[in-house]
């Protein structure tokens, strides 16, 4: 039998096939996905909005490296080698809806909108983890190193050669987050597609680094709440930046330069068990980054690492890094981070003298 089709129908069968095509080349666009994190080059030009309250709370130190070169660094609190007191920073949440049209995917990550099994939003589900909540306990080598929220821990874990004996009252903070406003993004069909999770089951968004960006610049500049001394932390849902390739997590960046500049931080979180950036493990990873180089200028003498990142070292191990942590009946995943021993400080100040917080870092970095 002879098949007749009428214009239309070739013209809907052309456009099914074009649609095929678009969509097997959006799944086969980054058949080397490999989980990474982004560091861009801190906007020093971007004019920063005046703080009524004051720049966020900073502390300057140095150290002479095993090399026996001198590092200057910049962190986020005060001193713990001199001082014993809480700091709170403050922290306003900005969810960013990310749309994909009918032609790269036609579907939309709403973290505001999107529920876990547990009732919780994505955005209500990581207000509710150890990055914020305070009363999960982090004991260490057998060592209590208090109970309090994950990068407190951390940083008191890192020099507790003072704050496990003259200074033990020394916390860093982060106070309960304010959220603003849901964001959208609509994702041009150049610059982002919705693909297979390369890591994991489910479908998840790409985006462009630098348009994503640019779109966060505009965001910064809308919210009154936004200045120097707050830290805005900006998520999305299922959704890894590009730059030439995937997967990017997250990453924090500053606008002007210290002490006055603007800090900040983006990471997805992804709700597919076993991803990379399955729920706050980005987060953890970028926000104890921000604390050790909050303004992207922290030089330090390693081959892999030409700046205080503490969470790139471990980003490559088992599970990414991860460790499971349970917290009101959530399973998180946080990563763990190198100590500044790691880049070089003698003599080690950290707990036990490890070089990451669960000792997962046999050796100083290279080049040291």
């Amino acid at each position: 039998m002879q098949t007749r089709f009428t214009l239309s129908a070739l013209l809907t069968a052309c456009i099914a096939l074009s649609s095929v095509g678009t969509l097997a080349a959006q799944e086969n666009k980054f058949p080397d996905a490999k989980p990474m994190f982004a560091h861009p080059a801190p906007h020093r030009d971007i004019a920063v909005r005046q703080s009524p309250t004051g720049n966020i709370v900073q502390w300057n130190g140095s150290f002479v490296d095993i090399t026996k070169k001198k590092i200057n660094f910049t962190m986020i609190g005060t001193d713990p080698t001199k001082t014993n007191i809480t700091t709170t920073i403050p922290v306003v949440i900005v969810p960013i809806k990310m749309v994909y049209g009918k032609s790269n995917g036609n579907m939309s990550f709403d973290p505001a909108k999107k529920k876990l099994p547990n009732g919780k939003t994505i955005v209500q589900n990581t207000i509710a983890s150890p990055m914020f909540d305070p009363h999960l306990n982090f004991t260490q080598g057998g060592t209590n190193l208090g109970t309090t929220q994950y990068i407190d821990a951390y940083q008191r874990g890192d020099f507790w050669s003072t704050v496990g004996t003259k200074n033990k009252n020394y916390h860093i903070l982060l106070g309960t987050p304010t959220v603003l406003a849901e964001q959208t993004i609509t994702v041009p069909a150049s610059l982002g597609s919705v693909i297979s999770n390369p890591f994991a089951a489910g479908k998840v968004g790409t985006y462009d680094i630098n348009a994503y960006d640019a779109q966060v610049q505009t965001f910064m500049k809308k919210f009154t709440q936004i200045n120097p001394g707050v830290l805005p932390i900006f998520i999305t849902l299922d959704t890894f930046l590009t730059s030439g390739g995937c997967c990017i997590g997250g990453y924090h960046n500053a606008n002007g330069a210290q002490p006055t500049g603007q800090t900040y931080a983006n990471f997805t979180y992804v709700d597919s068990p076993g991803s990379f950036s399955q729920d706050v493990s980005a987060l953890t990873h970028e926000i104890g980054e921000w604390l050790m180089d909050p303004f992207v200028d922290n030089l330090v003498n390693c081959q892999d690492n030409g700046i205080m990142e503490n969470g790139d070292p471990l980003e490559g191990n088992t599970n990414y890094g991860d460790f499971p942590y349970v917290l009101n009946g959530f399973t998180y995943n946080l990563q763990s981070l190198v100590f500044i021993g790691y880049f070089g400080k003698t003599p080690i100040p950290s707990v036990h003298k490890w070089l990451s917080f669960q000792n997962d870092e046999a050796g100083v970095c290279p080049g040291q």
